[in-house]
């Protein structure tokens, strides 16, 4: 059925039982207009609130789908970060001597790898989750927001078990976090809000044009060296900082080092920079995504 007439008709129950436990009405002639969603309506998180143990089920369904079937199962997360950082060891701390701020270059990069890789995975997951559920989007109502939220979520199972690899190198490499660690839990949601944001734009606009699930692998090779992950940003000439941190992983790759590492100056131009470029698109990401939500199962 589709989304529009389903939410005339909710709309109607509810107000027919605002009619029937309301008092009689004094004026016979009074009538009820019943309209189809807007373009531009509200966004309703409250909604999504009220479907919560459905973004619950959806976010685990994605963890056991996704080591289903392994040998290794959740060592999958650790691997992927970790032999990145022994490539990049090699050839950016070795080879090319890139500086890392006083801190051993594997640490250094670790803690950079983090962050972006669950931002990577959630950017992809998210980016394809509507076309990968479309049987669930054109079968039963539910709100859309909740796919692309859940395929975010459920990486964060992934950053917990990364997170304890990084904990055993600071010991050996005897790096101690100071007391600006107490502040990684805001990075770790601006991060959750950067793969989110973008990944509202990117589902979005793969149910209407499928390139863009060949965009994405692109985008995020890109992407990965937009941002200081092999490098520090203290690197970027100051003309270009301000334009730099348009890219928001900048403020949160920043804001991890700082919080973990605590041997380098926060860059708070750049974190301002990135945290405002984050709200930007997650708030005007929710509008688009609620602005073509109602076209979904008929398009997919």
């Amino acid at each position: 059925m589709n989304p529009k007439s389903i939410a005339v008709r909710e709309e109607t129950n509810h107000l027919l039982q605002r009619m029937d436990s309301a008092e009689p009405s004094t004026n016979p002639t009074a009538t009820i207009l019943i309209e189809p969603p807007r373009r531009w309506e509200r966004l309703d998180l409250r909604e999504c609130w009220r479907y919560r143990e459905l973004l619950y089920f959806l976010a685990w369904r994605d963890v056991k789908v996704r080591y289903k079937q392994t040998v290794i199962g959740a060592a999958w997360a650790i691997l992927q970060p970790f032999l990145t950082m022994v490539v990049f060891s090699i050839i950016f701390g070795r080879l090319l001597s890139v500086p890392s701020e006083g801190v051993p270059y594997p640490v250094f990069s670790y803690a950079a790898l983090l962050p972006w890789n669950f931002f990577a995975g959630a950017l992809t997951r998210s980016g394809n989750s509507l076309v990968s559920d479309a049987n669930l989007i054109s079968k039963v109502y539910f709100p859309r927001l909740i796919l692309p939220t859940s395929a975010v979520l459920s990486l964060l199972l992934d950053f917990a078990v990364a997170f304890v690899i990084l904990l055993m190198m600071m010991f050996i490499f005897g790096v101690v976090p100071g007391v600006a660690a107490i502040t990684l839990p805001v990075f770790v949601v601006l991060a959750v809000g950067t793969a989110l944001a973008s990944g509202l734009w990117l589902s979005a606009a793969n149910i209407k044009y499928r390139d863009v699930a060949y965009v994405i692998p692109f985008l995020t090779q890109f992407w990965l060296f937009l941002t200081p992950v092999a490098y520090p940003s203290s690197i970027i000439p100051d003309r270009w900082r301000l334009l730099y941190g348009l890219n928001p992983m900048v403020g949160v790759v920043e804001g991890f080092r700082w919080a973990l590492l605590g041997q380098q100056e926060l860059a708070w131009d750049l974190l301002v920079v990135s945290t405002l470029v984050v709200l930007a698109a997650l708030i005007t990401g929710l509008f688009y995504f609620r602005r073509t939500e109602h076209e979904f199962a008929d398009v997919v």
